[in-house]
């Protein structure tokens, strides 16, 4: 044998071996899967974790809310940047064409409807324990009546609050196909109704899990509930919460629900490399251990043929709206018309380290509540609602005068206009009063009936308070004399440039709030942020 053939056949012979040698586990389709997916979703990181080991597979999740995620994926930002979406559900994001076309395959992967936990007692007392037929009609006569005080999720910021508003509004104007702008028009004396119980709103589904908790604890100081409408999947994980006093009852109304199904979607321009981890990442997640694995660590329903579903039969599914416009619309009544309004305190920062950039940032953050992004899905709804009351209150070395706005909803302009002109003429200068800005801001809230509002301040400072009282003496010198109502109220401080975040997170536990950072992001997604706590 000559000696070239003979090293040619050494070589194959060295690559055979070296095959035979490898870790037998190492699949075709290992590598990254970028992710852009809804926050609730985070539950789903271990189980992710073991996909990886099996699949060689591992996903790279970025977290965001509803709204904002869509405007990512329509915009085609998404594509840019990730191989692929999670998100609650891809209706809201199919009614856009620019959606519906980034779009490739898809696999729901699980289920939950969003349904109401009631405490026990009060469902006791209403008659809706034993097997009673509950529905949305009488949810809406109970929150009327004052028997039920309960939380939801913001439509505009989570999916669970927007599922909720189409449900209802569904059940409610018994649409019986794809919800048109008529019959939400019909159903609005039921839905002020429904939404006149409404006593907390949030950002995130899991956020409004733990506020529920720590108010029915006495943790939290702001309005009692007994109630909450979320995904059935975190009312069950709530439900076997040791620290709540009494259980929840899950009520699955019996006109059905808008039930999130989870697709993992690959993105249209996504390459094959990417496809090909897609699949075996899907192929992984549907096999019915991982399933049945899904049901008993997350709560939701498997959707894999096979997979045991230890939940109650499925509900019908009420319709969803049949275009982006009535989508839209409803979710612009449910923030102008149907909830109780907003008042808002901004106690605003304007020391010596706020000139410039900071200043600048801030003026942005307002021109976007105020309107100035009104071309973008999230900045749309993310905005200064019409009803709505609006104080500036800015501090430096002391409290500077309180300026209160209306926003009209026949004229909303007039207030808008007047908002940004006063973040406008802020001039920095001085140190940083903000104890005292903030009892100030309580102050004025005490002399107004907010009773039937969604009350809340926002504290932005950039730096350490080195002026007038700190966080003690606020704690146990004002906080501590407030009122009930007014001990309710919440502040959620915005942390920008040199702000403590440890002193901010007691604060924000103190009154029920929670903290935004700004350091990270920009002010202006702080700011639209803090919207769907308001």
């Amino acid at each position: 044998m000559r000696p070239g053939r003979r090293r040619a056949r050494a070589a194959a012979l060295a690559a055979l071996l070296a095959a035979a040698l490898a870790p037998a586990c190492t699949p075709q389709a290992s590598g990254v899967l970028r992710v852009l997916a809804g926050s609730e979703l985070a539950d789903m990181e271990p189980l992710l974790e073991r996909a990886e080991q099996e699949t060689g597979v591992r996903v790279e999740m970025d977290y965001t809310g509803t709204l904002e995620g869509v405007q990512q994926v329509v915009s085609g930002q998404a594509a840019r940047d990730y191989d692929a979406i999670w998100f609650s559900s891809n209706r809201y994001l199919a009614l856009h064409p620019e959606g519906r076309d980034a779009l490739g395959e898809q696999t729901s992967v699980m289920a939950s409807p969003v349904v109401l936990g009631v405490a026990r007692s009060t469902a006791e007392e209403l008659g809706w324990t034993g097997g009673a037929e509950v529905t949305w009609a009488d949810v809406a006569e109970a929150a009327a009546g004052g028997d039920l005080s309960y939380g939801m999720t913001s439509p505009a910021a989570s999916n669970s609050g927007f599922s909720a508003l189409v449900g209802v509004a569904a059940a409610l104007s018994d649409a019986g196909s794809a919800l048109r702008a008529s019959d939400v028009a019909g159903a609005a004396p039921e839905l002020e109704r429904f939404f006149s119980g409404q006593r907390l709103t949030a950002g995130s589904s899991g956020w409004l899990a733990d506020a529920y908790v720590r108010r029915a604890t006495g943790q939290d100081p702001g309005p009692e509930l007994n109630a909450m409408v979320n995904y059935e999947s975190v009312l069950l994980s709530v439900e076997r919460r040791e620290e709540l006093p009494e259980p929840l009852a899950v009520v699955h109304p019996a006109d059905g629900a808008v039930t999130a199904d989870y697709p993992l979607t690959l993105l249209e321009p996504a390459g094959a490399q990417a496809a090909e981890r897609y699949g075996a990442l899907v192929d992984h997640l549907m096999g019915e251990e991982v399933q049945e694995e899904i049901g008993r660590t997350t709560h939701r329903r498997p959707m894999a043929p096979g997979a045991a579903d230890p939940g109650p039969p499925s509900l019908p599914e009420l319709p969803f709206p049949a275009t982006a416009e009535v989508a839209d619309g409803l979710i612009g009544a449910y923030f102008d018309e149907y909830r109780r309004p907003a008042r808002t305190v901004f106690v605003l920062d304007s020391s010596g380290s706020m000139a410039g950039e900071r200043m600048a940032a801030l003026r942005t953050a307002v021109d976007t509540l105020t309107g100035g992004d009104g071309g973008s899905l999230d900045g749309r709804f993310q905005r200064f609602y019409h009803r709505e009351r609006v104080t500036l209150l800015p501090f430096a070395s002391g409290v500077h005068r309180a300026r209160t706005f209306e926003v009209d909803s026949g004229d909303p302009g007039e207030a808008l206009d007047g908002i940004r002109a006063g973040v406008r003429a802020l001039e920095p200068g001085g140190w940083t009063a903000g104890y005292a800005a903030l009892a100030e801001a309580y102050g004025l809230l005490a002399e107004e009936e907010t009773g039937g509002r969604f009350t809340s301040i926002v504290l932005l400072t950039d730096g350490e308070v080195n002026r007038g009282p700190g966080l003690a003496e606020f704690r146990d010198g004002v906080h501590a004399g407030l009122g009930g109502e007014l001990r309710g109220v919440p502040v959620f401080p915005v942390l920008l440039g040199e702000s403590d975040p440890a002193e901010m997170e007691e604060l924000a536990e103190l009154t029920g709030g929670r903290v935004f950072d700004a350091r990270s992001t920009s002010l202006d997604e702080a700011f639209r942020e803090i919207r769907g706590y308001q």
